[in-house]
């Protein structure tokens, strides 16, 4: 399978290079030219890595890199005409995984972003009964087969299975939703989410193997 990169760049020249260049190695990729946009592709599709500019039509890729790293948890290589220490030390501290100034040879960024992609995929995938998943690359199998999570669905996802095992109220699940997130969400939309979850990721969502309801107390992934 392809892996997929987000062009984050605001110079339609070089936009057009290195999209040819990349697809030329077999990467599938996808441009936005500010932090709006990158943010709504993030949202809508599935990555592998980002390729990130520092100065961005709207935004600071130093800020949609923090972003980035905090809800996605994506590969982050900066590519950015601020070769100077100051910069670079900032991307990597921010958790970028490479950080490259322009202008770059072609055929090192390729090298670079191979050694990223090598490193992420040492990362063990998380298995649960028939389930597996990937916390890295944000995807979700079930008998082998992809599972179509929606951004807020996988969020929620991530927040059971690192408190496997445990009860977790309703509140504090709307909490962490929205410190994950931003995003504000209601008592019944949080009801709605899980049954949603549940209907994806177990094999009767009727009777649930992994994720069940602790009447009067909240839910717990066992």
């Amino acid at each position: 399978m392809n892996m997929k990169i987000l062009l984050v760049e605001d110079d339609q020249e070089l936009i057009k290079q290195l999209t040819s260049f990349l697809e030329s190695e077999s990467f599938s990729v996808d441009t936005a030219n500010g932090q709006n946009s990158a943010l709504t592709k993030l949202e809508q599709e599935k990555f592998d890595l980002v390729l990130l500019d520092i100065n961005l039509a709207d935004g600071n890729g130093f800020v949609l890199c923090s972003v980035i790293k905090e809800q996605y948890q994506l590969p982050v290589i900066f590519l950015s005409a601020m070769g100077d220490e100051y910069s670079t030390v900032t991307g990597l501290e921010l958790g970028a995984d490479d950080y490259i100034a322009k202008p770059f040879r072609p055929r090192e960024l390729i090298s670079r972003i191979k050694n990223v992609l090598r490193r992420r995929q040492k990362t063990t995938l998380m298995h649960i009964g028939n389930l597996k998943i990937d916390t890295q690359r944000a995807v979700v199998w079930k008998n082998d087969q992809e599972v179509a999570l929606s951004a807020l669905e996988y969020k929620l996802l991530l927040i059971f299975l690192n408190n496997r095992g445990q009860i977790i109220s309703r509140d504090v699940l709307l909490e962490e939703i929205f410190n994950l997130s931003g995003e504000f969400v209601e008592d019944n939309t949080l009801t709605v989410y899980v049954k949603r979850l549940r209907e994806k990721i177990e094999d009767d969502a009727k009777d649930p193997v992994f994720l069940k309801t602790i009447r009067g107390l909240g839910y717990r992934m066992d």
